[in-house]
Formats: C-alpha cells, sequence, structure tokens
C-alpha cells in the first residue's frame, strides 16, 4: 500500500504535463476511498514541474534494487 510522503514511479506517460513512464514523484494525498493519489513531480533541484490527481493504477512503488535516471524536461 502506497503512503503519503512515499516517492512513487508513473506507469504511463502523461504528455499534458511533459511527464514520462518511470518518472518519479512524491505522494503528497490520498483520497479517503484510496483509489486516487495527489502527485507532485519537481526537477532535482527542486522546482515543482506538476501537481497532478492520478489513478492508482497510473503509479507503482519504487523498488530497492532500482536506479535514478535523469532527463532534460522537455516542453
Amino acid at each position: 500500500m502506497v503512503e503519503e510522503l512515499e516517492r512513487v514511479a508513473l506507469t504511463t506517460d502523461l504528455p499534458e504535463y511533459h511527464l514520462k513512464a518511470g518518472d518519479m514523484g512524491t505522494v503528497v494525498d490520498i483520497t479517503s476511498n484510496r483509489q486516487q493519489y495527489t502527485i507532485e513531480f519537481f526537477t532535482l533541484d527542486g522546482e515543482t514541474i506538476a501537481v497532478v490527481p492520478l489513478a492508482v493504477h497510473q503509479v507503482r512503488r519504487v523498488g530497492h534494487k532500482e536506479i535514478a535516471h535523469a532527463r532534460v524536461l522537455e516542453k
């Protein structure tokens, strides 16, 4: 179960926000029925890119053996 302030990764592209599957964000809110999360996505220097409500199937927990990958945000 995903909790608030947990890091998660997108499972799908969100072109309207310039985000791609695998991009990581932080859970900032969970609906009471746990069917939707609000995720904040930000650059490595702390600039918020988007705060997006997403269905639970659109994100996944980040695993212990995964490695982060940096990319330039396309706008």
